[in-house]
């Protein structure tokens, strides 16, 4: 299972998984994680894909950039 965590709320991350949101305790969540981390489920864990998530990053500075061309 993956999912993007789209924010904080109290004790938990809200990620979005396949277009659900999804409440998630923050201790089930790796130390570290961050807003727009991508996040894989493996074992009954979650662990943050470090590769997907800099890509998604770089995707999204890509669109922004775009966005303020003149």
């Amino acid at each position: 299972m993956k999912g993007v965590i789209d924010r904080w709320e109290g004790e938990y991350a809200v990620l979005d998984i396949q277009g659900k949101m999804e409440n998630v305790k923050k201790d089930q969540i790796p130390a570290g994680a961050r807003e727009g981390d991508v996040l894989l489920k493996q074992g009954g864990q979650w662990i943050i894909d470090r590769e997907s998530s800099e890509r998604r990053k770089e995707e999204i500075e890509h669109l922004a950039d775009e966005l303020w061309k003149d």
